[in-house]
């Protein structure tokens, strides 16, 4: 059979290359095409002779795109990622497409990269390393924080919010989490709050949950507002949860006291390739560039070889179970042999990252 590999770069092709398959899972029989460019209705016809496609966070698939996926014989989605807002699950479960993510992939990687993100703002080491490079060694303007005693409040504490917490508290901060599923593994190192009352007392606000109807914008104007002066915020989830016009007054307003982003709410035309040669014409993307206290990176917090290979890994099981009608650990739309379709959504488990 053949797998469809979408918004596929050079790192895609190394770790999900046809031997690392066959290797897997050899009776699966499973022949890998990348293409680079991202799926959509205009990409859709790539697809053609495909029984599955592999997708990022950034392709989008929506009912349209997914009936004409399942018109040309495409039954199984596989998402290299663990989010899923980009999929239209509902069209999914009535066309009986297989969906699959991988959610479970080194949530350290996200983790450690988002304390990388708040050490850099704190300690300013980006202006630091600027200046050095061109002989300027003056302290002036870097001044930080130590992060001991200071309040970090997690929103959301699956399995990457909860390797940030321990490694949080071992600088020894105070941790607070606003989750509506509460984890008792968080509990060891923090406790669950109000999101009010965590907006309200902590220096660092970390988002660490999924994009929903519910969580879009959760950081809006009314949040903001809520923040204690000064605090900082940090987002390697997804770009969606945060209204960029609002944080850009909050950042103008001196309310706000710094920005760390690995994921943005317009990425999806700009990130994961160069555009260093052309005009980016995201009037509120560059605005966010030019403030000093305002970390931007390309939705990069997964990139270690460590949750490349699980990913990849991941993903060639979850088809291997397609192929073979095995039960799915990680399906979203599921088999269920009895109904008519085939396939059903899966909705009874909270979404976890």
């Amino acid at each position: 059979m053949q797998l469809a590999v979408f918004s596929s770069k050079p790192y895609d092709k190394l770790f999900l290359a046809t031997p690392r398959a066959t290797e897997l899972d050899p009776a699966a029989g499973i022949e890998v095409i990348y293409h680079d460019f991202a799926l959509s209705l205009e990409t859709v016809p790539l697809a053609k002779g495909a029984t599955a496609v592999c997708v990022f966070v950034n392709d989008i698939l929506t009912e349209e795109v997914l009936e004409s996926l399942h018109a040309m014989g495409v039954r199984a989605v596989l998402l290299r990622c663990a989010g899923y807002n980009n999929v239209d699950l509902d069209a999914a479960s009535r066309l009986g497409i297989f969906v699959a993510n991988v959610p479970s992939y080194s949530p350290e990687a996200v983790a450690e990269f988002a304390v990388a993100l708040i050490q850099t703002l704190n300690r300013n080491t980006h202006r630091a390393y600027n200046r050095v490079r061109e002989g300027n060694f003056s302290l002036d303007g870097l001044l930080g924080r130590t992060l001991h005693g200071r309040t970090v409040g997690l929103v959301g504490t699956g399995r990457i919010g909860v390797a940030f917490a321990k490694i949080m508290n071992g600088f020894g901060c105070r941790l607070l989490a606003f989750d509506p599923f509460e984890s008792d593994e968080f509990k060891k190192y923090g406790e669950y709050t109000d999101l009010d009352t965590l907006l309200k007392e902590s220096d660092i606000v970390s988002l660490h949950c999924p994009l929903t109807d519910k969580t879009r914008h959760i950081i809006n104007d009314t949040t903001l507002s809520q923040m204690r002066q000064g605090a900082m915020l940090v987002n390697t989830s997804r770009g969606g949860l945060i209204s960029t016009r609002a944080v850009i007054a909050a950042l103008k307003r001196h309310h706000l006291g710094g920005l760390a982003l690995d994921v943005y709410e317009g990425e999806g035309a700009l990130f994961y390739t160069d555009h260093s040669g052309t005009i980016i014409d995201d009037d509120e993307l560059m605005r966010l560039t030019t403030f000093h206290n305002v970390l931007v990176c390309g939705h990069q917090a997964f990139f270690t070889d460590e949750a490349l290979r699980e990913i990849a890994d991941g993903t060639i099981r979850n088809l291997a179970d397609f192929v073979h009608g095995r039960p799915c650990k990680f399906s979203l739309v599921q088999r269920d042999a009895p109904s008519p379709g085939g396939l059903k959504r899966r909705d009874s488990a909270p979404i976890r990252i």
